[in-house]
């Protein structure tokens, strides 16, 4: 996996991992910068007892909150032998706060190979039959929370055009949300796209990344992958393998139109917030409120800079 290039957003997160691994004696030297978008996440080189980490500094503004809920959701997953990573159980009190930032430690998952929809429709269905677990987690009623905030906070990348366009947009679909007639609730992942499953070497697969951990309706977590053929490239065979290893193909109900406008003008949010720090942002922002303005459903997103 490439390195990304410096920029004020990973310049500060690179500040804020050498400063807390100095803290609890963590060598950082030749981390590698493996993400930045809700999360500056780092590869640290292996230790002398030959374990790798995974380190994430998260953005996102009410990481300081949700984080405890995190660990503590994917560690007790872990225990029951659920495919997921792990917390680095050797580092405590996590998160650590520096500087305003939430970090978490993990174990580092080596992985080969590209998973598919269909594992990811497996574990999902594996996920949504396990109980609620007995810790204080968030309860998903307002998807669009973190866009609006961006919105009202990030003034500096948007006309002011944009702000009441989007700011009329995310109470519209506020109110289709709060209409829908989900199922009953159960324990989410919060962002089950393929990216944040994990193929192992041999062949098995887990779930990372659960900062969007929460107790709401499933559909939630099965509209990224239908969301990822409109905008990110898969197609309508992965979809149709990822609906029959789940169970359920959200195509046909009623509310597939409104929870997938949701989803679009969610994933608008992580680019406003990074704009001004992030060269990628500020070349992917425009491309999505430009699609999303003229109503255009099929424009193609990137999670990175096309090659």
């Amino acid at each position: 996996m490439r390195t990304m290039e410096p920029a004020p957003l990973a310049e500060e997160a690179f500040r804020v991992l050498r400063d807390v691994c100095a803290t609890i004696g963590v060598d950082a030297r030749g981390a590698q910068l493996l993400r930045l978008r809700s999360n500056a996440v780092f590869k640290l080189r292996a230790n002398a007892c030959g374990a790798e980490l995974v380190v994430r500094i998260a953005t996102a503004p009410d990481a300081l909150t949700r984080l405890p809920a995190v660990v503590a959701v994917a560690r007790w997953l872990a225990d029951r032998g659920f495919p997921t990573v792990r917390p680095a159980d050797e580092i405590a009190d996590q998160p650590i706060v520096h500087a305003g930032r939430a970090v978490t430690f993990w174990r580092y998952v080596p992985s080969r190979g590209r998973p598919t929809t269909r594992q990811l429709g497996r574990v999902l269905r594996s996920l949504h039959r396990e109980p609620v677990p007995p810790v204080a987690l968030r309860t998903l009623t307002d998807p669009l929370a973190e866009v609006r905030h961006a919105v009202e906070h990030r003034a500096e990348v948007l006309t002011s055009g944009q702000r009441s366009w989007l700011s009329d947009r995310i109470e519209e679909l506020t109110g289709r949300w709060r209409d829908l007639d989900t199922g009953a609730p159960v324990l989410l992942h919060g962002d089950a796209w393929i990216d944040n499953l994990l193929r192992c070497q041999d062949g098995h697969v887990v779930l990372c990344d659960w900062d969007g951990v929460a107790v709401g309706p499933r559909e939630w977590d099965l509209v990224h992958t239908y969301h990822g053929q409109r905008r990110f490239g898969l197609s309508t065979a992965d979809v149709d393998e990822f609906a029959r290893a789940y169970g359920l193909d959200l195509r046909l109900w009623p509310g597939y139109t409104t929870l997938m406008e949701v989803r679009d003008m969610y994933a608008v949010g992580i680019h406003i917030r990074n704009a001004s720090g992030d060269p990628f942002s500020r070349q992917e922002l425009p491309r999505r409120l430009d699609s999303l303005t003229r109503g255009d459903g099929h424009a193609r997103w990137y999670m990175a800079a096309p090659a």
